[in-house]
């Protein structure tokens, strides 16, 4: 008996372009699995998903090899931030700052 497939979404985003691919894995996959199967990679040119932490429904996934997926998830491949929010937030204080005062 072959095993259920179960429909799953597998979304990307970079500044330029996003990506939400609609793909159905067999019952049982993990995550990590699921991502391969999904052909991500092969549509981002430069994107390795073994070091991307990855999220379900805005939820990080602690160990993506190990936890299975679910009908109807949407997991979610995080990029790098290439600034720190409390950084970010203390340049536009300052610079607001600097404004009221200049």
């Amino acid at each position: 008996m072959a095993e259920a497939a179960i429909a799953i979404e597998v979304v990307y985003a970079t500044a330029e372009h996003q990506w939400l691919l609609a793909c159905e894995v067999p019952a049982g996959t993990s995550v990590s699995a699921a991502l391969r199967l999904s052909g991500l990679a092969e549509q981002v040119p430069g994107l390795d998903l073994t070091h991307c932490p990855v999220g379900i429904f805005g939820k990080q996934v602690s160990d993506p090899a190990v936890r299975q997926v679910q009908a109807g998830e949407r997991l979610e491949v995080y990029r790098p931030l290439l600034v720190d929010p409390l950084e970010a937030r203390k340049r536009r204080a300052a610079k607001a700052r600097g404004a009221r005062e200049g």
